[in-house]
């Protein structure tokens, strides 16, 4: 997850200060070299660093601090203020997005930073919204980009305006005509990117602000690039102008440093995240929320957001009648997993939970989802919804079936009959419930054993 290697260096800073009891001067400036040094590390702008880090401190030297009881809190309470303060604030940076009328959103920025991916996944976003996006090919450059555009499109469920011959200019005005007589709300241009920044991709950009009126020029830049991503994001903003920046590739083993960096030194806001491969993976960023997870708070809100989007509603209530009812089988221990899938799996969810960061998202065995799967679809349809009948015999050939060991399905059917057990005492008894819920939450490697 990005950010992973700044979050335990914060949190060992933040340990050190607790052990003080009572902060003094030298105590905060030790400290504040210390989050220097973690946050040059994550390759964040030497500037932004250094004046970050001296607004902490001036604020920690007050008198709020230096005489709290909680001393130490104080200070994380401060850093995370100043860090949403970085990223931008409290609220979500928005869109310019009109209700009546077409808005234009260009997406402009190096090639292979995930243009055309996330020109897809910004339309399936505005599909959620009920509004009509129509994508351009105004790349004509690199070879199979019309393709991959109409591939990503049509997943989307977004139609693709191309127009073979002509000067991307020109697409982007027929484009323009086109999506009005078809409806289409909104219009979102895929341009030409480059290996490298230079005139003739940054005059193309300009010639197409030109022609059509853009409403929104969005910059894909690539969270791993580090300080070259903005870098980039300074010279497109100071040539072309920009509005506002998409952050691809959050997820990965990224240093951070960009999304630190890209305002302060841009003075243009990230509007949205990148958080995997799937065109579903792409997040409003909210710079409250990317602090609480740097800090190691967990980031609940996007939890329950995922949590909202993932939910079929039909089949929970129906989840939740049949726990009420004693009647939870195999069937509905599958519908669980499933849900999970859809939430981007067990790490992606402990990483947005409070007191998770120190565990390592990779260390979760998500395979093990997979055999547990492939013993429940290797059960009969008795089976599942009667595991009690499940005797030494149909283990083997469970077993057998599902590529695992006897002993994997005895850990099954011990884990199954123990959620069985939980629901009887949610009935009784829903506090003893919550209690015992939360406890095996901490537990994220529940089913480790499972080879």
């Amino acid at each position: 997850m990005a950010f992973e290697s700044l979050t335990d260096r914060l949190a060992g800073v933040f340990k050190k200060l607790r052990g003080h009891g009572k902060l003094t001067e030298a105590d905060i400036k030790a400290a504040m070299r210390e989050v220097r040094m973690a946050l040059l590390e994550a390759d964040v702008n030497y500037k932004v660093a250094k004046d970050f880090c001296a607004k902490v401190s001036e604020r920690a030297m007050g008198q709020e601090v230096m005489e709290s009881l909680t001393p130490a809190q104080q200070v994380v309470k401060i850093v995370n203020e100043e860090l949403v303060a970085l990223m931008g604030g409290e609220e979500a940076p928005r869109l310019t997005i009109k209700n009546k009328g077409q808005t234009i959103i260009m997406l402009c920025g190096l090639q292979g930073n995930g243009k055309t991916t996330h020109a897809a996944k910004l339309a399936k976003y505005f599909i959620k919204q009920g509004r009509r996006p129509m994508l351009v090919a105004c790349d004509i450059y690199r070879p199979a980009a019309i393709d991959q555009l109409q591939v990503v499109g049509g997943q989307a469920g977004a139609p693709v305006f191309t127009l073979p011959g002509a000067k991307p200019p020109e697409i982007a005005r027929k484009a323009l005509a086109h999506a009005r007589d078809y409806g289409n709300d909104i219009v979102i241009l895929d341009t030409a990117g480059r290996l490298q920044i230079d005139e003739v991709l940054m005059q193309e950009l300009v010639q197409i602000k030109e022609a059509v009126p853009v409403d929104e020029t969005l910059l894909v830049v690539d969270a791993m690039a580090g300080q070259d991503a903005v870098n980039v994001a300074k010279t497109f903003n100071e040539t072309v102008g920009i509005d506002g920046i998409i952050l691809t590739k959050t997820d990965g083993d990224t240093r951070g440093g960009a999304a630190l960096s890209v305002l302060s030194v841009t003075g243009k806001p990230i509007k949205f995240q990148g958080t995997g491969e799937k065109l579903d993976d792409l997040e409003v960023f909210h710079p409250s929320r990317m602090a609480s997870r740097i800090l190691g708070m967990g980031d609940v809100l996007s939890l329950i957001e995922k949590a909202q989007d993932a939910a079929d509603e039909k089949a929970a209530e129906e989840t939740a009648r049949r726990m009420m009812e004693n009647k939870f089988d195999m069937n509905d221990m599958l519908a669980q997993f499933a849900q999970i899938r859809k939430m981007g799996g067990a790490g992606a969810m402990l990483s947005m939970m409070p007191g998770m960061s120190g565990i390592d998202a990779s260390q979760i065995d998500e395979k093990a989802f997979d055999r547990i799967e492939a013993m429940i679809y290797s059960m009969t349809k008795e089976e599942r919804e009667k595991p009690s009948i499940i005797n030494p015999k149909r283990k083997r050939r469970i077993a057998a079936g599902s590529g695992t060991r006897v002993e994997d399905v005895n850990k099954l059917l011990k884990q199954f009959e123990m959620m069985q057990k939980m629901m009887k005492q949610f009935k009784k008894s829903p506090k003893g419930f919550a209690r015992r819920l939360g406890g095996m939450m901490g537990n994220p490697n529940a089913f480790r054993g499972l080879k």
